[in-house]
C-alpha cells in the first residue's frame, strides 16, 4: 500500500508543481507525474489482480471520521489500472491539443491542478472504504470536474453548462449521503465492511438503500433519466477532460453500483429486475438520440448514456443470476458488464480525441459543415473509424467481446427461466440488438459525413493533418488496443474474472469462458482476414487507378456536381427518425425561397431531448419565477439587511427560549 500511497503523493506533487513552472512546460509536467504515477499504481493493482490478495491500510484520522481503510481488492485493482492508464494517455493527448490555447495566452495553472487532483480523487474513490471520507473525495473529484468544464468560462453556453453539472453533481450526493446516513444508523459505523451486516439478512431496508445509492450513484453515470447534465457538459470540457470524464470518471458512478451490489450479497429479484429495465431504457434513449445529433461530442456524449445502459444491463444480468442461483449467467452478466467498462473507455477516448482533432483544425463541431476530411487527415480519420467500428460491437474489435458476453449471459439464463424472467430476457436481448443497430446507423452517419465526399463549408477546405504526434500517439495505443481485445479475448477474459469472482464464488461457473472465449477469437479472426482481404482489393484498385485513365461517367446532366448534392446528417437519419416522432420534440428553423433566383434559403432541423423540453426547463422556468418574488429582498439597502438580520436574531432568541424551557 505504500506504492499506492506514493503514487497518489506524486499526482498531487504534480498538480503543485504545475502551478509554478512555465506554462509551455505545464502539461509536460503533468504528463511526466501522470506517468510516474501510473507506473506506481500498475503495481499494486496488478499484484492484486494477479494473486487476488487484497491490500489494506488503515489511518486513525479524528474523532469525526475515526478509522478510515483503504482497500485494494480485486474490484478496486480493476478500476486503478483503467484509471491510471486512460487518464495518462490523456494527459499526454492533452499537451497537443491545449498548445492553441496557449498561444492564445490562456492561463491554464488551474486546469492543470484540477486536472491532477481529478486523477488523484477518482483513485481514492475506489479505494476508500470509510463512508465520511469517501464522500469528501467524491466532491474533491465532483469539483475538480467542474472545474476543468468551465475552463472556457468567458463563453455563455460553457458556464450555464457547468453549473447544471454542478447541480446534478450535488443531487447526486444527496442521495448518497442519504443512504450512508441510514447505514450508520444501523450498523453504528463509517466502515464499509460493518453495512454488510445490517445489508444482508433485512431484504427491506437493503432494497431501500440500494435505491437511494443507485440513484446517486446513477446521476454520476448518466443513467437515464438522471442524465440531462451529460449531454451539456462533455461538448462544454476540453476534449482530452471529455474524453476522461466519458471514458473513466462516470465508471465512478458504475463502481459506487458494483460495491453496494458486493455489499448486497445476493440482491433480491425486485431491485435486479427494475436495474435491468432501466438500464435498457438508457441504452436505447442514449443511441436514439446520439443518431439526432449534429454536434460531434454531443453525438458522442449521447453514446456514452448508450454504453452506460449496456454496462448496466450486464452488470443487471449477473444480479439475476444471483438472485435466481444461477452462478453461469451471473458470471457472464458480471464479466460482460465489467469487460464493457475497460472497452468503452479505451474506444470512447479514442474517439474523443479523433474528434478533439478534427475540432483543433475545421474549428467547428457541425458534422454538417464538414466532409471530405479523409482526404487531409488520413490518420485521424482511420482512428475514428476503428472507434466507430468498435463501439457498434462489431469484430474483430473489442466491443463485440463484452456485447457477446452480455448476450451469452441473457441467452443462457432463457432455458430455465419462469415467465416474466423469460419474457424479460427475451426483451432485453431485442432491445441490444437494436442498439447495436441503431449505433451502426449512426457512426456511418457521423464518420460519412464528416470524412468522406466533399467539405461542406469553408471550414472544411485546405485542411492539413499537421495535427502532432504527441496527439497520435494515445490514438494509436487505443486503437491497438481495440483490435488487441477483439483478436485476443482469451487473455483479457482471464484478467476480468478476478473481479467476478467476488460475486461468483462457484469457480465451477467460469469453465464455459474457455469455450465462449475461443469462439469470440474465432469469430475475430474470421473478420479480421476478411478485412485484410476487402484493404487487398483496395491496393488492387490503387495500382490500377495508376496505369489506367479515369474518366467520369455520365452524370444525367449534372456535368458540375458540388458540395450541396451530398447527403446531409439530417438527411441521412431522416427516414429512421420520422417513424419514431412521439419520441422526440422537433425544432424546424426555415427559410423559405421567395424570390424567382433566391441568394439564400435553408431548412434545419433541431431535436431538443424530451426530458429536458418537458421537465427541466419547466421546472427552471417555476424556480425562476419563485425566486423573483424574494428579489425585492436585495434592494442594496443596508439598513434594510441589518433589520433583517435583527429580526433574525429575536426570533432565534425567541426559539431557544421556548423550546429550550
Amino acid at each position: 500500500m505504500k506504492i499506492y500511497f506514493l503514487s497518489l503523493g506524486l499526482l498531487l506533487l504534480g498538480a503543485l508543481v504545475s502551478i509554478v513552472v512555465k506554462d509551455s512546460r505545464k502539461f509536460k509536467v503533468c504528463s511526466i507525474f501522470s506517468f510516474l504515477s501510473t507506473a506506481l499504481m500498475l503495481l499494486p493493482a496488478a499484484a492484486v489482480m494477479l494473486t487476488g490478495v487484497t491490500l489494506k491500510q488503515g489511518f486513525y484520522m479524528s474523532p469525526v471520521l475515526g478509522e478510515v481503510n483503504f482497500v485494494i481488492d480485486t474490484l478496486s485493482a480493476f478500476f486503478l489500472i483503467v484509471i491510471s492508464v486512460m487518464s495518462f494517455l490523456g494527459s499526454i493527448y492533452a499537451n497537443g491539443y491545449m498548445k492553441p490555447y496557449l498561444e492564445k495566452g490562456m492561463n491554464v495553472s488551474s486546469h492543470c491542478f484540477f486536472f491532477m487532483m481529478l486523477i488523484a480523487s477518482m483513485l481514492m474513490v475506489v479505494t476508500v472504504q470509510n463512508a465520511l471520507f469517501f464522500l469528501i473525495v467524491w466532491e474533491i473529484m465532483s469539483l475538480s470536474s467542474f472545474f476543468l468544464v468551465i475552463f472556457e468560462g468567458h463563453k455563455k453556453e460553457v458556464i450555464s453548462s457547468g453549473i447544471k453539472y454542478l447541480i446534478y453533481m450535488h443531487l447526486s450526493v444527496i442521495f448518497i449521503i442519504t443512504a450512508f446516513v441510514l447505514l450508520n444508523i444501523q450498523s453504528n459505523s463509517l466502515d464499509f465492511s460493518d453495512f454488510t451486516s445490517v445489508l444482508q439478512g433485512n431484504t427491506k431496508f437493503a432494497n431501500l438503500i440500494f435505491f437511494l445509492a443507485f440513484t446517486g450513484f446513477g446521476i454520476k453515470a448518466g443513467f437515464v433519466p438522471f442524465h440531462n447534465w451529460l449531454p451539456d457538459a462533455h461538448p462544454a470540457a476540453p476534449t482530452h477532460v471529455s474524453g476522461i470524464m466519458s471514458g473513466v470518471m462516470i465508471k465512478t458512478g458504475i463502481y459506487g453500483i458494483l460495491r453496494m451490489v458486493l455489499l448486497l450479497g445476493t440482491p433480491s429479484k425486485p431491485v435486479a429486475f427494475t436495474f435491468l429495465i432501466i438500464a435498457v431504457i438508457s441504452a436505447l434513449y442514449g443511441v436514439l438520440y446520439a443518431i439526432t445529433q449534429h454536434d460531434i461530442k454531443r453525438l458522442l456524449a449521447y453514446h456514452s448514456i448508450e454504453n452506460i445502459g449496456i454496462i448496466g444491463i450486464g452488470i443487471a444480468i449477473g444480479m439475476l443470476g444471483l438472485a435466481y442461483g444461477n452462478p453461469v449467467v451471473a458470471s457472464l452478466g458480471f464479466a460482460g458488464g465489467i469487460l464493457h467498462i475497460l472497452n468503452h473507455s479505451i474506444f470512447k477516448e479514442l474517439l474523443f480525441f479523433a474528434a478533439g482533432s478534427t475540432y483543433l483544425k475545421t474549428h467547428t463541431r457541425n458534422i454538417e459543415a464538414l466532409g471530405g476530411l479523409i482526404k487531409h487527415m488520413p490518420y485521424t480519420a482511420l482512428m475514428f473509424i476503428v472507434g466507430s467500428v468498435a463501439i457498434c460491437g462489431l469484430p474483430p474489435f473489442n466491443g463485440f467481446i463484452s456485447e457477446f458476453l452480455i448476450y451469452a449471459g441473457m441467452i443462457q439464463g432463457i432455458p430455465a427461466s419462469e415467465l416474466n424472467l423469460f419474457l424479460t430476457l427475451v426483451f432485453a436481448i431485442a432491445a441490444l440488438a437494436m442498439v447495436g443497430t441503431m449505433a451502426i446507423l449512426c457512426f456511418t452517419k457521423a464518420s460519412g459525413i464528416m470524412f468522406l465526399g466533399n467539405p461542406r463549408s469553408k471550414n472544411a477546405e485546405d485542411v492539413k493533418e499537421d495535427v502532432t504526434r504527441v496527439m497520435i500517439v494515445p490514438m494509436g495505443i487505443l486503437a491497438f488496443l481495440t483490435f488487441f481485445i477483439g483478436l485476443f479475448p482469451q487473455y483479457i477474459i482471464g484478467f476480468v474474472l478476478m473481479p467476478v469472482s467476488q460475486y461468483v464464488k462457484t469457480a465451477a461457473s467460469y469453465q464455459i469462458f474457455g469455450s465462449i472465449a475461443e469462439l469470440m477469437g474465432n469469430i475475430s479472426w474470421c473478420f479480421f482476414w476478411f478485412l485484410i482481404f476487402i484493404l487487398a482489393l483496395f491496393a488492387v484498385r490503387a495500382v490500377m487507378r495508376r496505369t489506367s485513365e479515369i474518366h467520369s461517367t455520365w452524370g444525367c446532366g449534372y456535368n458540375k456536381p458540388n458540395n450541396h448534392m451530398q447527403y446531409t446528417a439530417s438527411s441521412y437519419a431522416n427516414l429512421f427518425i420520422s417513424t419514431l416522432k412521439p419520441l422526440f420534440k422537433r425544432v424546424s428553423h426555415i427559410k423559405k425561397p421567395k424570390e424567382l433566383f433566391p441568394k439564400e434559403a435553408y431548412y434545419e432541423l433541431e431535436i431538443e431531448d424530451i426530458e429536458e423540453a418537458y421537465i427541466v426547463k419547466p421546472l427552471i422556468r417555476w424556480d425562476e419565477k419563485l425566486l423573483a418574488k424574494f428579489e425585492r429582498i436585495q434592494n442594496g439597502n443596508i439598513q434594510q439587511y441589518i433589520l433583517f438580520g435583527l429580526i433574525f436574531l429575536i426570533l432565534a432568541i425567541i426559539g431557544m427560549v421556548y423550546f429550550g424551557g
